[in-house]
Protein backbone atom coordinates (compact mmCIF):
# COMPACT_ATOMS: atom_id res chain seq x y z
CA UNK A 1 0.00 0.00 0.00
CA UNK A 2 3.21 2.34 1.02
CA UNK A 3 4.65 1.40 -2.43
CA UNK A 4 1.19 2.47 -4.12
CA UNK A 5 1.17 5.58 -2.37
CA UNK A 6 4.55 6.53 -3.64
CA UNK A 7 4.05 5.35 -6.94
CA UNK A 8 1.00 7.39 -7.32
CA UNK A 9 2.67 10.51 -5.86
CA UNK A 10 5.53 10.01 -8.00
CA UNK A 11 3.30 10.19 -11.23
CA UNK A 12 1.39 12.99 -10.15
CA UNK A 13 4.82 14.56 -9.51
CA UNK A 14 6.17 13.92 -12.90
CA UNK A 15 2.86 15.01 -14.71
CA UNK A 16 2.65 18.58 -13.04
CA UNK A 17 6.15 19.01 -13.86
CA UNK A 18 5.39 18.28 -17.28
CA UNK A 19 2.03 20.57 -17.00
CA UNK A 20 4.47 23.42 -16.02
CA UNK A 21 7.24 22.75 -18.72
CA UNK A 22 4.28 22.71 -21.10
CA UNK A 23 2.51 25.97 -19.68
CA UNK A 24 6.61 27.61 -19.62
CA UNK A 25 6.38 26.93 -23.19
CA UNK A 26 3.01 27.70 -24.40
CA UNK A 27 3.69 31.21 -22.55
CA UNK A 28 6.80 31.82 -24.29
CA UNK A 29 5.12 31.05 -27.52
CA UNK A 30 2.39 33.36 -26.93
CA UNK A 31 4.76 36.06 -25.70
CA UNK A 32 6.66 35.85 -29.39
CA UNK A 33 3.44 35.55 -31.16
CA UNK A 34 2.32 38.92 -29.60
CA UNK A 35 5.69 40.42 -29.70
CA UNK A 36 7.46 39.01 -32.41
CA UNK A 37 9.32 41.89 -33.34
CA UNK A 38 11.43 44.16 -31.46
CA UNK A 39 12.07 47.69 -33.58
CA UNK A 40 15.30 49.12 -33.62
CA UNK A 41 15.60 52.05 -36.06
CA UNK A 42 19.21 52.47 -37.29
CA UNK A 43 20.87 55.84 -38.26
CA UNK A 44 22.30 54.79 -41.84
CA UNK A 45 24.27 57.01 -44.55
CA UNK A 46 21.89 58.05 -47.57
CA UNK A 47 20.75 55.68 -49.76
CA UNK A 48 19.22 55.29 -53.21
CA UNK A 49 15.56 56.00 -53.87
CA UNK A 50 14.08 53.74 -56.71
CA UNK A 51 11.23 55.85 -58.64
CA UNK A 52 8.79 52.86 -60.14
CA UNK A 53 7.52 53.18 -63.45
CA UNK A 54 4.67 52.13 -65.38
CA UNK A 55 4.97 48.26 -66.05
CA UNK A 56 7.44 47.84 -63.40
CA UNK A 57 7.37 44.75 -60.99
CA UNK A 58 6.35 44.72 -57.62
CA UNK A 59 9.29 44.97 -55.05
CA UNK A 60 9.41 41.95 -52.61
CA UNK A 61 8.77 43.42 -49.53
CA UNK A 62 8.20 41.45 -45.79
CA UNK A 63 7.83 43.80 -42.93
CA UNK A 64 5.91 43.12 -39.43
CA UNK A 65 2.39 43.46 -39.12
CA UNK A 66 1.54 45.85 -35.82
CA UNK A 67 0.22 42.63 -33.88
CA UNK A 68 4.60 41.74 -34.54
CA UNK A 69 3.90 39.06 -37.45
CA UNK A 70 5.28 39.41 -40.48
CA UNK A 71 3.79 40.07 -43.89
CA UNK A 72 5.11 39.36 -46.73
CA UNK A 73 4.11 40.07 -51.00
CA UNK A 74 3.76 36.21 -51.12
CA UNK A 75 1.02 36.00 -48.64
CA UNK A 76 -1.33 38.70 -51.04
CA UNK A 77 -0.63 36.04 -53.97
CA UNK A 78 -4.30 34.98 -54.76
CA UNK A 79 -5.54 38.58 -55.26
CA UNK A 80 -6.33 40.02 -58.63
CA UNK A 81 -4.63 43.77 -57.72
CA UNK A 82 -2.31 44.84 -54.48
CA UNK A 83 -2.70 47.88 -53.45
CA UNK A 84 0.43 49.38 -51.34
CA UNK A 85 -0.33 52.46 -49.02
CA UNK A 86 2.84 54.33 -47.63
CA UNK A 87 0.89 56.24 -44.82
CA UNK A 88 2.22 57.18 -41.12
CA UNK A 89 0.61 58.64 -37.99
CA UNK A 90 2.03 61.72 -37.64
CA UNK A 91 1.33 63.41 -40.89
CA UNK A 92 -2.08 65.52 -40.81
CA UNK A 93 -2.60 64.69 -44.74
CA UNK A 94 -2.22 60.79 -43.98
CA UNK A 95 -4.62 61.23 -40.85
CA UNK A 96 -6.66 63.01 -43.32
CA UNK A 97 -7.14 60.04 -45.93
CA UNK A 98 -7.29 57.13 -43.32
CA UNK A 99 -11.41 56.97 -43.15
CA UNK A 100 -11.36 57.37 -46.99
CA UNK A 101 -8.49 54.35 -47.04
CA UNK A 102 -10.69 52.08 -44.72
CA UNK A 103 -13.74 52.47 -47.17
CA UNK A 104 -12.10 51.70 -50.27
CA UNK A 105 -10.85 48.80 -48.30
CA UNK A 106 -13.84 47.42 -47.50
CA UNK A 107 -15.73 48.80 -50.91
CA UNK A 108 -13.64 46.28 -52.31
CA UNK A 109 -13.95 43.30 -49.63
CA UNK A 110 -15.03 40.91 -52.10
CA UNK A 111 -13.19 41.94 -55.96
CA UNK A 112 -10.00 39.91 -54.83
CA UNK A 113 -8.47 43.48 -54.66
CA UNK A 114 -5.14 42.99 -51.20
CA UNK A 115 -4.16 46.23 -49.61
CA UNK A 116 -1.57 46.95 -46.98
CA UNK A 117 -0.39 49.50 -45.35
CA UNK A 118 3.63 50.65 -45.01
CA UNK A 119 5.12 53.01 -43.09
CA UNK A 120 8.35 53.67 -44.01
CA UNK A 121 9.63 56.96 -41.92
CA UNK A 122 12.20 56.59 -39.73
CA UNK A 123 11.82 57.50 -35.63
CA UNK A 124 15.14 59.14 -35.50
CA UNK A 125 14.44 61.66 -38.08
CA UNK A 126 11.16 62.99 -36.77
CA UNK A 127 10.91 66.25 -34.52
CA UNK A 128 8.50 66.96 -31.72
CA UNK A 129 8.00 70.18 -34.02
CA UNK A 130 6.95 68.09 -36.31
CA UNK A 131 4.33 66.18 -34.43
CA UNK A 132 1.84 69.06 -34.25
CA UNK A 133 -1.23 67.62 -35.78
CA UNK A 134 -0.87 64.26 -33.99
CA UNK A 135 -1.05 62.90 -30.60
CA UNK A 136 1.67 59.68 -31.63
CA UNK A 137 4.89 59.58 -33.22
CA UNK A 138 5.70 57.00 -35.94
CA UNK A 139 7.40 54.77 -33.76
CA UNK A 140 6.48 50.82 -33.76
CA UNK A 141 4.43 51.69 -30.38
CA UNK A 142 2.38 54.29 -32.18
CA UNK A 143 1.67 52.42 -35.08
CA UNK A 144 -0.05 49.71 -32.71
CA UNK A 145 -2.25 52.37 -30.84
CA UNK A 146 -3.35 54.05 -33.76
CA UNK A 147 -4.08 51.09 -35.71
CA UNK A 148 -6.46 50.52 -33.09
CA UNK A 149 -7.70 54.00 -32.80
CA UNK A 150 -8.33 54.16 -36.28
CA UNK A 151 -9.77 50.58 -36.80
CA UNK A 152 -7.50 49.53 -39.95
CA UNK A 153 -9.15 46.91 -41.73
CA UNK A 154 -5.57 46.00 -43.44
CA UNK A 155 -2.30 45.37 -42.09
CA UNK A 156 0.05 48.30 -40.88
CA UNK A 157 3.51 47.54 -41.31
CA UNK A 158 6.78 48.84 -40.27
CA UNK A 159 9.90 49.53 -42.25
CA UNK A 160 11.33 52.00 -40.14
CA UNK A 161 14.33 50.75 -38.74
CA UNK A 162 16.83 50.90 -42.32
CA UNK A 163 13.88 51.33 -45.00
CA UNK A 164 15.00 48.06 -46.31
CA UNK A 165 12.12 47.60 -48.60
CA UNK A 166 10.55 51.49 -48.88
CA UNK A 167 13.44 52.46 -50.71
CA UNK A 168 12.62 50.09 -53.43
CA UNK A 169 9.30 51.80 -54.17
CA UNK A 170 10.52 55.12 -53.36
CA UNK A 171 7.52 57.14 -51.91
CA UNK A 172 7.72 60.51 -52.22
CA UNK A 173 5.30 61.31 -49.58
CA UNK A 174 2.47 60.39 -47.14
CA UNK A 175 0.35 59.13 -47.79
CA UNK A 176 1.06 57.48 -51.51
CA UNK A 177 -0.31 54.71 -53.25
CA UNK A 178 0.85 52.13 -55.68
CA UNK A 179 -1.51 49.32 -57.64
CA UNK A 180 -0.35 46.52 -59.04
CA UNK A 181 -2.27 43.64 -61.61
CA UNK A 182 -2.40 40.27 -60.91
CA UNK A 183 1.08 39.78 -62.61
CA UNK A 184 1.91 42.38 -59.52
CA UNK A 185 3.25 45.02 -62.31
CA UNK A 186 2.88 48.60 -61.51
CA UNK A 187 -0.46 50.29 -63.24
CA UNK A 188 -0.89 53.45 -60.79
CA UNK A 189 1.17 55.51 -58.77
CA UNK A 190 -0.01 58.19 -56.89
CA UNK A 191 -2.33 60.25 -54.85
CA UNK A 192 -5.61 59.09 -53.27
CA UNK A 193 -7.95 62.04 -55.00
CA UNK A 194 -6.82 65.53 -55.01
CA UNK A 195 -9.12 67.06 -51.97
CA UNK A 196 -7.10 66.77 -49.02
CA UNK A 197 -9.69 67.58 -46.62
CA UNK A 198 -11.79 64.80 -45.41
CA UNK A 199 -16.07 64.49 -46.37
CA UNK A 200 -14.90 66.45 -49.55
CA UNK A 201 -13.63 63.09 -51.79
CA UNK A 202 -13.68 59.51 -52.16
CA UNK A 203 -10.76 58.20 -53.06
CA UNK A 204 -11.85 58.87 -56.74
CA UNK A 205 -7.95 58.27 -58.14
CA UNK A 206 -7.25 55.26 -56.54
CA UNK A 207 -10.88 53.91 -57.20
CA UNK A 208 -10.19 54.31 -60.68
CA UNK A 209 -7.06 52.70 -60.87
CA UNK A 210 -8.54 49.91 -59.45
CA UNK A 211 -11.26 49.58 -61.44
CA UNK A 212 -8.81 49.60 -64.34
CA UNK A 213 -6.41 47.18 -63.13
CA UNK A 214 -9.34 44.72 -62.25
CA UNK A 215 -10.27 45.38 -66.07
CA UNK A 216 -7.22 44.63 -67.44
CA UNK A 217 -7.05 48.17 -68.89
CA UNK A 218 -4.03 50.32 -69.04
CA UNK A 219 -4.78 54.27 -67.23
CA UNK A 220 -4.47 56.91 -69.31
CA UNK A 221 -0.50 57.89 -69.37
CA UNK A 222 -1.07 61.10 -67.67
CA UNK A 223 -3.57 59.86 -64.91
CA UNK A 224 -1.32 56.32 -64.12
CA UNK A 225 1.34 58.62 -62.07
CA UNK A 226 0.46 61.25 -60.42
CA UNK A 227 1.62 63.59 -57.57
CA UNK A 228 1.46 62.39 -53.78
CA UNK A 229 0.93 65.41 -51.87
CA UNK A 230 1.84 65.22 -47.91
CA UNK A 231 4.48 64.87 -45.49
CA UNK A 232 7.96 63.52 -46.82
CA UNK A 233 9.28 60.93 -46.44
CA UNK A 234 11.34 60.75 -43.22
CA UNK A 235 14.45 58.83 -44.22
CA UNK A 236 16.90 57.97 -41.70
CA UNK A 237 19.36 60.24 -42.93
CA UNK A 238 17.99 63.10 -43.44
CA UNK A 239 18.34 63.96 -39.63
CA UNK A 240 20.67 66.61 -39.58
CA UNK A 241 18.32 69.23 -39.11
CA UNK A 242 16.79 67.42 -36.40
CA UNK A 243 19.59 67.27 -34.62
CA UNK A 244 20.22 70.84 -35.28
CA UNK A 245 16.99 72.11 -33.71
CA UNK A 246 17.64 69.54 -30.73
CA UNK A 247 20.82 71.26 -30.33
CA UNK A 248 19.17 74.89 -29.96
CA UNK A 249 16.34 73.94 -27.92
CA UNK A 250 18.75 72.79 -25.73
CA UNK A 251 20.82 76.31 -25.75
CA UNK A 252 17.54 78.49 -25.43
CA UNK A 253 17.45 80.54 -21.95
CA UNK A 254 15.77 79.14 -19.04
CA UNK A 255 14.26 81.52 -16.25
CA UNK A 256 11.83 81.57 -13.33
CA UNK A 257 9.75 84.75 -12.70
CA UNK A 258 8.08 84.96 -9.46
CA UNK A 259 4.13 84.95 -9.54
CA UNK A 260 1.73 85.82 -6.91
CA UNK A 261 -1.50 84.67 -5.79
CA UNK A 262 -3.38 87.75 -7.21
CA UNK A 263 -0.87 87.46 -10.10
CA UNK A 264 -2.05 83.55 -10.54
CA UNK A 265 -5.41 84.44 -10.39
CA UNK A 266 -4.78 86.93 -13.88
CA UNK A 267 -3.34 84.02 -15.68
CA UNK A 268 -5.60 81.39 -15.29
CA UNK A 269 -8.42 83.75 -16.45
CA UNK A 270 -6.26 83.16 -19.79
CA UNK A 271 -6.48 86.40 -21.46
CA UNK A 272 -4.11 84.95 -24.17
CA UNK A 273 -5.36 83.79 -27.54
CA UNK A 274 -4.01 80.14 -27.04
CA UNK A 275 -4.70 77.16 -25.50
CA UNK A 276 -2.70 77.21 -22.09
CA UNK A 277 -0.97 74.11 -20.54
CA UNK A 278 -0.46 74.63 -16.85
CA UNK A 279 1.24 72.06 -14.81
CA UNK A 280 1.78 72.88 -10.91
CA UNK A 281 4.65 70.89 -9.62
CA UNK A 282 7.71 71.12 -7.13
CA UNK A 283 11.18 70.21 -6.76
CA UNK A 284 10.04 67.60 -4.10
CA UNK A 285 7.77 66.07 -5.40
CA UNK A 286 9.19 63.22 -6.88
CA UNK A 287 6.15 62.28 -9.58
CA UNK A 288 6.58 65.94 -10.54
CA UNK A 289 10.03 65.31 -11.37
CA UNK A 290 9.27 61.90 -13.38
CA UNK A 291 6.93 63.55 -15.62
CA UNK A 292 8.41 66.98 -16.29
CA UNK A 293 10.40 66.20 -19.25
CA UNK A 294 6.42 65.30 -21.06
CA UNK A 295 5.57 68.99 -20.69
CA UNK A 296 8.26 70.72 -22.56
CA UNK A 297 7.84 67.97 -25.38
CA UNK A 298 4.08 68.57 -24.95
CA UNK A 299 4.96 72.35 -25.64
CA UNK A 300 7.70 71.03 -28.36
CA UNK A 301 5.05 69.47 -30.40
CA UNK A 302 2.46 72.11 -30.10
CA UNK A 303 4.13 75.25 -29.34
CA UNK A 304 3.59 76.17 -33.20
CA UNK A 305 0.59 76.79 -32.80
CA UNK A 306 -2.08 78.37 -30.72
CA UNK A 307 -1.32 76.75 -27.84
CA UNK A 308 1.35 77.71 -24.77
CA UNK A 309 2.86 75.24 -21.61
CA UNK A 310 3.37 77.62 -18.44
CA UNK A 311 5.36 75.51 -15.80
CA UNK A 312 4.33 76.65 -12.14
CA UNK A 313 6.44 75.54 -9.16
CA UNK A 314 4.76 75.36 -5.46
CA UNK A 315 7.86 75.66 -3.73
CA UNK A 316 9.18 78.15 -0.77
CA UNK A 317 10.34 81.86 -2.20
CA UNK A 318 13.46 81.32 -0.92
CA UNK A 319 13.78 78.08 -3.44
CA UNK A 320 14.18 79.93 -6.20
CA UNK A 321 17.60 78.43 -6.80
CA UNK A 322 16.95 75.03 -6.96
CA UNK A 323 13.85 75.59 -8.84
CA UNK A 324 15.81 77.37 -11.60
CA UNK A 325 18.73 74.65 -11.72
CA UNK A 326 15.79 71.86 -12.22
CA UNK A 327 14.38 73.68 -14.77
CA UNK A 328 17.72 74.51 -16.62
CA UNK A 329 18.14 70.61 -16.17
CA UNK A 330 15.05 69.99 -18.26
CA UNK A 331 15.67 72.44 -21.05
CA UNK A 332 12.42 74.19 -19.69
CA UNK A 333 12.20 77.32 -22.16
CA UNK A 334 8.90 78.24 -21.02
CA UNK A 335 6.99 80.55 -18.91
CA UNK A 336 8.43 79.41 -15.48
CA UNK A 337 6.67 80.84 -12.19
CA UNK A 338 8.01 80.22 -8.49
CA UNK A 339 4.91 81.12 -6.28
CA UNK A 340 5.80 84.08 -4.30
CA UNK A 341 4.14 83.12 -1.23
CA UNK A 342 4.57 80.24 1.57
CA UNK A 343 0.73 80.59 2.55
CA UNK A 344 0.33 77.43 0.13
CA UNK A 345 -3.61 77.59 0.77
CA UNK A 346 -3.73 81.10 -0.44
CA UNK A 347 -2.63 79.09 -3.92
CA UNK A 348 -5.43 76.46 -3.70
CA UNK A 349 -8.08 78.81 -3.12
CA UNK A 350 -7.01 80.78 -6.24
CA UNK A 351 -6.97 77.80 -8.08
CA UNK A 352 -10.79 76.80 -6.30
CA UNK A 353 -12.69 74.08 -6.73
CA UNK A 354 -10.24 72.67 -8.78
CA UNK A 355 -8.19 71.55 -6.84
CA UNK A 356 -7.88 69.56 -3.46
CA UNK A 357 -4.40 70.77 -2.82
CA UNK A 358 -2.38 68.11 -3.96
CA UNK A 359 0.85 67.78 -6.64
CA UNK A 360 0.90 68.04 -9.53
CA UNK A 361 -2.40 68.88 -10.70
CA UNK A 362 -2.60 70.29 -14.74
CA UNK A 363 -5.13 72.14 -16.44
CA UNK A 364 -5.65 72.78 -20.06
CA UNK A 365 -7.16 76.54 -20.31
CA UNK A 366 -9.11 78.31 -22.86
CA UNK A 367 -8.84 81.84 -23.83
CA UNK A 368 -11.37 83.59 -20.96
CA UNK A 369 -10.56 80.99 -18.43
CA UNK A 370 -13.07 77.99 -19.39
CA UNK A 371 -11.24 74.65 -18.05
CA UNK A 372 -10.85 72.27 -20.71
CA UNK A 373 -9.18 69.45 -19.07
CA UNK A 374 -8.14 68.84 -15.73
CA UNK A 375 -5.80 66.17 -13.93
CA UNK A 376 -5.03 65.59 -10.72
CA UNK A 377 -1.95 63.67 -10.33
CA UNK A 378 0.41 62.27 -12.34
CA UNK A 379 -0.73 63.45 -16.01
CA UNK A 380 -1.69 60.17 -19.20
CA UNK A 381 0.95 61.75 -21.93
CA UNK A 382 -1.58 60.30 -24.56
CA UNK A 383 -4.41 61.36 -22.80
CA UNK A 384 -2.87 65.07 -22.65
CA UNK A 385 -1.77 64.96 -25.74
CA UNK A 386 -5.36 63.96 -27.39
CA UNK A 387 -6.83 66.64 -25.28
CA UNK A 388 -4.57 69.18 -26.94
CA UNK A 389 -4.94 68.03 -30.43
CA UNK A 390 -8.65 67.35 -30.69
CA UNK A 391 -9.41 70.41 -29.11
CA UNK A 392 -11.54 72.61 -31.55
CA UNK A 393 -8.73 75.22 -31.60
CA UNK A 394 -5.68 72.79 -32.49
CA UNK A 395 -6.91 70.22 -34.38
CA UNK A 396 -5.48 66.86 -36.48
CA UNK A 397 -6.03 68.48 -40.47
CA UNK A 398 -4.73 71.93 -42.00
Amino acid sequence: MKNLILSTLLIALILSLSWACGTSNESKEVSVSEEGFVPNPQEMAEQPVNKLAIGDKAPYFKLPNVDGKYVSIDDFSDSDALVVYFTCNHCPTAQAYEERFNDVVDNYSGKKVAFVGISPNSPIGILPEELGYSDLDDDFKSMQIRYEDMNYNFPYLYDGDTHEYSLAYGPTATPHVFVFDKDRKLSYSGRLDTSEKPGTANAEDLRMAIDKTLAGEALDPDKAITPAFGCSTKWAWKNEYTIKVNAEWKEKPVEVEKISPSGLADLLKNPSENLMLINFWATWCGPCVVEYPEFIEIQRMYGGRDFQFVSLSMDNPNQEEKVLKFLKSKYSAVPNYLIDTEDKYAVIDVVGKEWDGSLPITLLIEPGGNIAYKKLGEIKALELRRAIVDHPMIGRYY
